[in-house]
């Protein structure tokens, strides 16, 4: 028995040892294959020096502590076990467990592997804060000091961390080798429970006295970093330090400090006088004074003398935190700016903002992907992901459109089609992807399309050259390029167009030990078998671009979006990544979110074709960047060396700035009385959603700004006051170079009533046509989906609203973009399209009939009458132009109007 036993352990460590080195084999090749080789075994160094340093530490401390044991441990007399060794039955009574285990046991070897086996155990738990350690040896200066212990930030950054870790490691230590030892002497004899209670040798006192010691230093060392986490406190009122901290609490921490030093030294002093008195008196004097100095006593303080003078006495403490939030998050680059909120829009100030009013968000992506997947998606093993806002120079203008990748599910083959060579050979990759601008529709209510098709038509939009994707969002399986059959293309008419790759990604699976290393790390025998597979042959594996930009640099943040950028004729995936941490001091946490710093320091490129994957550093002046820089020198790459075509694509992303704004919403205030009395509190406006509301979330949009001479791209997001829904600010961030990653707020004066997009969408419920058309509607069969966004778009120094509104079949699943409702000031107007929105919504009336009737009057045969009549017909052309959509045109047709009607003012004058 004891032989199937041994055996099977044996066989399970095998097994073990064997699944550790298939990994570590495949990220060898995958990490070699992508070329990021010296990484991988920059970390996988730092993970075997901290396993083998924690595993040997341990080792030796817990073996040192039980050799002691056994050695000071008494003997106990053995005669009842010499006459008894074993019953009848063949088993040890329970009385004479330990008394057999003292007479057979071979003591060396089973401390030896219990003390392994233990330190395995913390070694494990400890080997992932291999990142922690190497960013304590390799950590640059953050260039400022905190302003209580005067600092530099790099300190809590850094090197704190590595303390904290490095204490309750020693903690843990301490407390395994009390347990350990007291194991052994319990099993000698030296440690005994009987009807009048507990008794422990001298020995066993003096051991313990000399561990309770050690703990008593590490918990002085541990109070003393316990200063700097008051760093890290909040009370509700302040995030950091406050008055009671500075005041009460760290005084009380310099007490423990002493209490646990006398403590520590109390107990090594009872290793001559071994009573287990004086080592709990210690224990019971340091815990009450841990609970009266750093518990109840601030607590009585702060509610009995902090609360009642609460403002005056946190407010500088509240102005630190102010300071070194903003300071975190970035907060402090915002700059306000005021914004009029004036009421002065006319169809002169529209035509000089036609970038903006071109762009102007009217596809909204839910009913937008269904659209995608009935026109698009081709096949039912297709599948548009998500959907992108992006902007392209296309035509000689600067566009914002939404585009997606057509991307494999081999998942969604009919059930027979679901075979291995069919999910791993056959249907390897997408191919092309869909974009349509975001603002034109069709005359049936549908998207135009700039690309579409299979292989990919570019019909305005850009050409693409390579279409085929292996690397996606969708992409969660292996597949083997470069085998024996063509893979699938792409479907045409009733037969299929077959492809071979010719790239470069994966890794090599072409002999026979690599295929026996893959069979075996994907529990997959057709990977030895298939006949498919030849000498050429590359395994794809990670093809998720997250999945794969995790691996090479787990210690990034990556934001939840990746997007998909078309440039010079091929695809790219560009994702957004962070440094991050949560050991900023006196800064507010995010919400729900583990951290209290973040930068965006790195834009990562992945190829969809191939697979390379190319980290950028954006941001060098944040300090979590440098300092893994130093540690893996050849991760980064300047953003100089991004392709100036991928450059023009980079965006500020979502996560990072939805994390901004709700710290902005408290945090714009610098005041500490406004701060403390939440004056100036702002929120994120209210909309309509699902069966209630919703806040609005943050969108990109081309405009220009005030006072800027080109429109740009930008996120952005209203503000409004707390409980309240008209607008009081809103928050941009640029997209574009030069500026890129500034970002601006405009606020609003306080005494203009400006209507938010909770009051615009009742203006809209309130209006009576509006309402009267969207009930018909829906009475008809019909469903009527209103955008998910009411879009507040800043022109000039004025506001307008716009919102789209589709309809769809009530047993349909492709919804029509069919009016468009507009809102400006009081007005609320809801037409076909947007140009005739606006020219509801501007138009004055009388406008054009004043035109008309002063042509009847000029005789026929005048100059004037062909003048007056090549006036209406421009009149007429910037009509039509503006019905459909095309800005450009009608400022020209508006221009030449204008020339005309000036040309015919200066004639009627004698000018």
């Amino acid at each position: 028995m004891v032989g199937l036993i041994i055996a099977a352990v044996v066989v399970g460590i095998c097994l073990m040892l064997l699944g550790l080195a298939s990994d570590f084999l495949v990220d060898w090749l995958w990490f070699s294959s992508v070329g990021y080789l010296q990484v991988f075994l920059t970390a996988i160094g730092a993970k075997a020096v901290v396993f083998f340093a924690v595993w040997t530490a341990t080792a030796v401390i817990l073996w040192l502590n039980g050799l002691f044991a056994v050695r000071l441990a008494r003997r106990q007399p053995t005669q009842a076990v010499a006459a008894s060794a074993w019953t009848p039955t063949g088993s040890v009574p329970p009385s004479d467990l330990f008394a057999f285990m003292r007479e057979r046991l071979l003591w060396s070897r089973a401390i030896a592997g219990g003390a392994g086996l233990l330190a395995l155990l913390v070694a494990a738990a400890e080997v992932g804060n291999w990142g922690a350690l190497l960013q304590f040896l390799y950590h640059v200066h953050y260039g400022a000091d905190d302003p209580l212990y005067n600092k530099d930030i790099g300190f809590y950054l850094f090197v704190l961390p590595a303390y904290i870790i490095i204490k309750n490691w020693m903690l843990l230590n301490l407390v395994l080798s009390a347990l350990f030892a007291g194991t052994i002497y319990w099993v000698q004899g030296d440690i005994e429970y009987d009807a009048h209670g507990r008794s422990m040798s001298p020995t066993v006192i003096a051991h313990g006295s000399a561990l309770a010691g050690l703990l008593f230093a590490v918990k002085a060392w541990s109070y003393g970093l316990d200063r700097y986490l008051l760093l890290y406190g909040d009370n509700g009122v302040v995030v950091g330090a406050s008055y009671s901290d500075i005041h009460v609490a760290l005084p009380g921490l310099w007490l423990l400090i002493g209490l646990s030093i006398i403590a520590a030294f109390a107990a090594w002093a009872n290793l001559r006088v071994r009573t287990y008195r004086l080592p709990a008196a210690a224990f019971i004097l340091v815990g009450i004074g841990s609970f009266v100095l750093t518990g109840a006593v601030p607590v009585l303080f702060r509610h009995f003398f902090v609360k009642p003078t609460e403002l005056q006495l946190e407010k500088p403490y509240i102005e630190r935190n102010i300071a070194l939030t903003r300071l975190a998050y970035n907060l402090d680059q915002i700059a306000a700016k005021p914004f009029g909120a004036e009421q002065k829009l006319t169809f002169k100030t529209l035509d000089a903002n036609k970038a903006t009013i071109e762009n102007i968000r009217l596809w909204d992506w839910l009913p937008l992907s269904d659209t995608y997947a009935q026109l698009q998606e081709i096949r039912t093993y297709y599948k548009f992901h998500d959907f992108d806002v992006d902007r392209y120079w296309l035509d000689g203008s600067y566009q914002s459109v939404m585009l997606s990748a057509r991307e494999m599910r081999s998942s969604l083959l009919p059930p027979n089609a679901q075979t291995w060579v069919n999910r791993h050979l056959l249907f390897t990759h997408g191919n092309g992807a869909v974009m349509s601008p975001v603002t034109r529709k069709s005359a049936e209510g549908l998207p135009l399309f700039y690309l579409r098709d299979i292989p990919p038509v570019a019909d305005g939009g850009p050409k693409i050259r390579e279409p085929r994707i292996y690397f996606g969002e969708e992409s969660d399986d292996y597949v083997i390029v470069k085998g024996s059959a063509p893979e699938f293309d792409y479907p045409k008419g009733k037969d299929n167009v077959y492809a071979v790759y010719d790239g470069a990604g994966g890794v090599p699976i072409g002999a026979m030990v690599w295929r026996t290393l893959f069979a075996y790390y994907f529990n997959d025998a057709n990977l030895l078998l298939s006949n498919y597979i030849t000498t050429d042959s590359r395994i794809m594996i990670r093809r998720n671009i997250q999945e794969r930009v995790r691996t090479i640099a787990p210690f990034l943040r990556l934001d939840h979006d990746p997007y998909l950028v078309i440039s010079d004729g091929r695809m790219f995936w560009m994702q957004d990544a962070y440094t991050t941490s949560s050991y900023f001091p006196s800064a507010q946490p995010a919400q729900d979110i583990n951290l209290n710093y973040i930068r965006n320091s790195v834009k990562v490129i992945v190829d969809a074709y191939n697979g390379t994957v190319d980290f950028y550093l954006i941001d060098p002046a944040d300090p979590i960047a440098a300092t893994y820089q130093r540690i893996f020198p050849s991760l980064f790459k300047p953003f100089t060396a991004m392709p100036a075509d991928l450059q023009r694509h980079i965006r500020y992303p979502e996560d990072l700035f939805l994390i901004q704004a709700r710290l902005y919403q408290t945090y714009h205030m610098e005041a500490a009385d406004v701060f403390y009395n939440r004056e100036d509190l702002w929120q994120f406006p209210r909309q309509p959603g699902g069966d209630g509301t919703s806040m609005m979330t943050p969108y990109y949009i081309i405009m220009r700004l005030p006072g800027e001479p080109q429109a740009e791209f930008f996120l952005m997001l209203p503000m409004v006051p707390s409980r309240r829904d008209n607008m009081i600010a809103w928050l941009a961030a640029r997209c574009d170079a030069p500026d890129f990653g500034k970002l601006i707020v405009y606020e609003f004066p306080k005494e203009k009533l400006v209507y938010g997009p909770f009051q615009i969408e009742a203006r809209i419920n309130q209006n009576t046509e509006i309402s009267q058309q969207l009930t018909l509607w829906n009475q008809m069969g019909s469903r009527v989906i209103r955008g998910a966004n009411l879009l507040v778009i800043p022109i000039e120094n004025s506001i307008l609203y716009v919102s789209p509104l589709y309809l769809r079949a009530e047993h349909g699943h492709l919804p029509e973009l069919k009016r468009v409702i507009a809102a400006y000031g009081e007005h609320v107007v809801m037409k076909e399209t947007l140009a005739e929105a606006l020219s509801a919504l501007f138009t004055e009336p009388g406008a054009a009939p004043a035109v008309s009737s002063t042509t009847e009057e000029i005789p026929a045969t005048s100059p004037a009458a062909s003048q007056a009549r090549e006036a209406l017909d421009r009149y007429n052309q910037a009509v039509e132009r503006l019905k459909s959509g095309d800005w450009k045109g009608f400022g020209t047709q508006f221009d030449a109007m204008r020339e005309l009607l000036e040309e015919m003012n200066r004639h009627s004058t004698g000018h």
